[in-house]
């Protein structure tokens, strides 16, 4: 298995993160297999896309609440990631208290 789960929600409380936030936060390495994704459908032209990122953010962002991390933007990071036999993703990761 790729993920740890899949989700097809947020279970956690809204961040109230814009993206200038997520941009203040460094990036870590976080393994595929800890993550839970808060989307189950993928896009398969973003997936596929070079240019993805080109007006988005480099990294994934991950947020860890309750000791889950979530995967709340960068699936298609992901996945490109496993297609090339990564273990881990680089991510922004926020974490949010109980």
């Amino acid at each position: 298995m790729i993920f740890k789960g899949v989700g097809d929600a947020r279970p956690y409380p809204n961040h109230g993160l814009a993206m200038r936030d997520w941009a203040q936060l460094p990036p870590h390495q976080v393994r595929l297999d800890q993550l839970i994704t808060t989307k189950d459908t993928l896009d398969l032209a973003t997936l596929l896309d070079e240019n993805s990122t080109f007006y988005g953010d480099l990294f994934a962002h991950v947020v860890q609440w309750r000791g889950e991390l979530y995967l709340e933007d960068g699936l298609h990071r992901a996945l490109r990631a496993a297609l090339q036999q990564r273990q881990v993703l680089h991510a922004r990761v926020h974490v949010l208290p109980d």
